[in-house]
């Protein structure tokens, strides 16, 4: 099965065996063609002349694997931010975190001017208990400058056995306040999907991250709540997407495919034409048609945006909160061989049912809910997006910055939970009262 990572980080992602072969496109002429593969050679015949001067004539004796992968990170990094290259041992650990289980310190980071920074700290995890935030930027790793790391030396130096500890140098805030925090690495087991039940009348379904587990997961939910809670009492379903940074292209289709029983879900176009495909739902509605409210905030990509615009474009469910994150990328995990690990490439932008491309633009929710920030995370919260991303895919001139993406820890003080469950037990008037404000405005939720 062909396995595709939607992930904005380098700390999950989806395993993909695609091979690759040479094409020689009939837009060229025989001339032109043989012109354009001597301008790669005599290219590829420098990079071989430095590269030689570099193992003569350094100063000390360089170690020449770590040359190699240089190279190809940097030429890999030149592209966007969302490809790189995997060493072997980066490669295996790949292959465990998407089965759902790794040791570390349970914090998903991706890398921004040289710096790495937390997209999310992951639910009961050493790094969500140590209090770390999104958007916070790590500058050392027990005292050692992360300036001049790959995201994957960085993620390497974080990981490690369990009860041993790690204290990194966060950086947060608008100021770059400085602040240093000691953590202890544990088992960090992926239980990507958590529910509950809202009172007595809706199911509450939460994914963190789309794995190996997640549809399982949601299946299993939903199969609870249908038992669990009787027909004409029941009111639907929340679908809590806040916070998640994606996963796997395939769990992204079978969730969105629970909720839906006909019609495109996504699709996904690369360079040539021949390598568009599109993604269809398979008739049964596991959900049974009941109300679907999806919450999304700033830290909602890739794999969240999938399922919430395909749902949103069916007018399946309605999106409450906050403008996405906006990666609208797809990234194949390509082998290269016995130990020789994998290259990270994106090979595809997607698009939601109606045709729309939410890179660099998020998806907009139908009904916009800010949390009350507490005042020593004010200014701090906030995520610029994949449009601030250095080198992202552009999308036109109308790209869209990050959003809000706070979200209490206690549910009691948490305002779009708050509206959602209105939402679902008032039906359309509720709906009409959230979103009475202004476009672009923030609704009022009653305390």
């Amino acid at each position: 099965m062909r396995k595709v990572s939607l992930l904005v980080l380098g700390a999950f992602l989806g395993a993909s065996m695609v091979t690759l072969g040479t094409r020689t496109t009939w837009l060229f002429s025989e001339g032109s063609a043989r012109a354009a593969a001597s301008d790669t050679y005599r290219n590829l015949n420098l990079f071989g002349d430095v590269f030689e001067k570099i193992r003569s004539d350094y100063v000390e004796k360089p170690d020449e694997q770590k040359l190699v992968e240089s190279a190809i990170n940097g030429m890999l990094g030149s592209l966007d931010p969302h490809s790189s290259y995997m060493d072997s041992k980066s490669f295996r650990d790949m292959q465990v975190q998407t089965r759902g289980e790794f040791g570390g310190l349970g914090i998903e980071v991706t890398q921004e001017d040289g710096m790495i920074k937390v997209v999310t700290p992951i639910d009961d995890t050493p790094a969500s208990r140590a209090g770390i935030l999104s958007g916070d930027i790590i500058s050392a790793i027990d005292d050692e400058n992360v300036q001049g790391l790959s995201l994957n030396q960085a993620v390497d130096k974080m990981r490690g056995a369990p009860n041993t500890s790690v204290v990194l140098k966060v950086l947060r805030g608008p100021n770059k306040d400085p602040l240093d925090v000691k953590l202890t690495r544990a088992v960090i087991q992926i239980k990507s999907v958590r529910d509950r039940l809202e009172g007595d009348d809706i199911g509450y379904i939460r994914i963190t991250q789309f794995n190996e587990q997640t549809y399982d997961g949601v299946h299993n939910a939903i199969q609870k709540f249908l038992a669990e809670i009787p027909a004409d009492k029941f009111k639907g379903y929340i679908l809590d997407l806040r916070n998640n940074p994606g996963g796997l292209l395939d769990q992204s289709i079978a969730v969105s495919n629970a909720f839906l029983d006909r019609g495109e879900i996504v699709s996904t176009r690369g360079r040539n034409a021949d390598e568009s495909m599109r993604y269809n739902a398979r008739p049964g509605d596991l959900s049974k048609g009941k109300p679907l409210v999806i919450l999304i905030n700033g830290g909602s990509a890739s794999a969240s945006e999938i399922v919430a615009g395909a749902l949103q474009d069916h007018k399946r469910a309605t999106i409450l909160g906050t403008r996405s994150f906006g990666k609208g990328s797809v990234q194949t995990i390509i082998p290269l061989g016995q130990n020789n690990g994998a290259v990270r490439l994106t090979t595809a932008r997607y698009y939601t049912p109606s045709g729309r491309s939410i890179q660099a633009k998020g998806i907009d929710p139908d009904v916009i809910v800010l949390q009350d920030v507490p005042d020593e995370l004010k200014g701090k919260d906030d995520t610029k997006g994949e449009a601030a991303l250095k080198g992202h895919l552009k999308n036109g001139e109308d790209e869209k910055g990050g959003s809000q993406a706070f979200v209490p820890a206690n549910p009691k003080d948490d305002k779009q939970l708050i509206a959602a469950v209105e939402i679902l037990r008032s039906g359309p008037k509720a709906l009409n009262k959230f979103t009475s404000a202004p476009a672009n405005e923030p609704v009022k939720v009653p305390n």
